[in-house]
């Protein structure tokens, strides 16, 4: 277990919270008045973000062999200056393409301060007890879109789309810089050798190829995608049931606060179940829920709290992703092994808020898109049973 700094777990929490709100949440906010201001349609605008995710999932690999390498403090502070350098392109953008070009560079950022940086680092310092502190930084970060939503909405209407990025360039470099560099180890002090060497790639790949590896990377992110892609539109699926849009939103809002509550309950999920046991228990919960959602005719008030059911569910993936392959595998190695691991779950977090719809039109219906998410994630249930 790696010395802590006094304060780090705060620190860290400070910087998730504000990293999420601003490499993440503001483009979702923002996404009218960019569309409005200058014609290109909301899902080009969504698609750049959309982008920028996809590089942080290729860029994620690097960056945990990077951290297990040469600590975190250096990483993670370089991926607070590429964010701050990132918003400011998105705020000159004068065009369509740019503001892609923006984005892609926002998603260099993403791979080195968002939640797998910060998992290795939180596995790295507290060791076997892990759970807790990572339930602590994913509470956090679970806010950042209660703080930082309106604060950039009043921003937005106050200054216009264009200044409101420059200043949240300048919140990210003066909130997160500091404390990358004030509160991150600057390299790993581990006793054991193993764990301060840089690993080899035949080290790594005798991980990541294994099969139960790959089989649990692929239920994972199966189950990851059916569920983003049902709770993030459930406004119209509860419309499509007959719900009013204002009752809908409120719903949506409900699916968060699950998402949060289920965090709290996942340390004691942890205690009580083997890692195997929790795997089935999680995806067959999530299946259960999305057929129900998909299924249930109504009234829309049981859907809804079936919604919200289901959003805790996804709240324990977040945890149950950031301790999957440390409880496999163990801690050695911890960043570039879960680098990998989670490629491909970022990816399709992605591309789940466009697939939704898209597969809705395809099918004629919001209902057929959750069965068939549903349906995937039942096999992604049966899959985990082998991990």
């Amino acid at each position: 277990m790696t010395d802590r700094p006094r304060g780090g777990l705060v620190a860290l929490c400070l910087a998730e919270l504000t990293s999420w709100g601003l490499l993440y949440y503001s483009l979702p906010v923002a996404v009218t008045p960019i569309s409005d201001d200058t014609g290109w349609s909301h899902t080009a605008v969504t698609g750049a973000l959309t982008v920028g995710l996809i590089v942080s999932a290729l860029a994620g690999v690097r960056v945990g062999r990077l951290l297990d390498a040469h600590g975190p403090r250096w990483i993670m502070s370089t991926g607070a200056i590429i964010g701050v350098l990132a918003l400011l392109l998105v705020a000159a953008a004068p065009n369509l393409p740019v503001f892609f070009l923006a984005w892609a560079l926002a998603g260099f950022a993403q791979a080195a301060t968002l939640y797998p940086p910060a998992f290795a680092v939180v596995t790295r310092w507290y060791g076997t007890q892990r759970v807790k502190p990572l339930t602590t930084i994913t509470l956090v970060g679970g806010l950042a879109s209660t703080v930082f939503a309106p604060l950039i909405a009043w921003l937005i209407d106050s200054l216009g789309w264009r200044p409101t990025y420059v200043v949240l360039a300048a919140l990210l470099g003066l909130i997160t810089l500091p404390l990358h560099l004030l509160f991150l180890n600057r390299a790993w002090t581990d006793t054991a050798a193993a764990t301060t060497r840089r690993p080899t790639r035949a080290e790594i790949r005798t991980v990541t190829r294994a099969p139960r590896f790959i089989l649990l990377q692929l239920a994972v992110a199966a189950a990851t995608f059916s569920l983003f892609a049902v709770t993030i539109n459930i406004i119209p699926v509860l419309t499509e049931r007959g719900a009013a849009y204002g009752l809908a939103a409120f719903a949506l809002g409900l699916v968060g606060f699950g998402q949060v509550a289920g965090r709290f309950g996942y340390p004691s999920i942890e205690r009580h179940t083997s890692a195997r046991t929790r795997t089935v228990i999680l995806f067959a919960s999530g299946a259960l829920g999305l057929w129900l959602i998909a299924l249930v005719p109504g009234p829309v008030w049981l859907i809804i709290g079936i919604a919200m059911v289901t959003g805790g569910v996804r709240g324990c993936m977040t945890l149950f992703q950031a301790t999957a392959v440390a409880d496999r595998w163990g801690t050695t190695h911890f960043g570039a092994i879960n680098g990998v691991f989670v490629a491909p779950i970022t990816a399709g977090t992605a591309l789940a808020p466009v697939a939704g719809p898209a597969l809705a039109e395809v099918l004629g219906s919001y209902s057929l898109m959750a069965v068939t998410m549903a349906g995937l994630l039942t096999a992604a249930t049966v899959l985990s049973a082998r991990t």
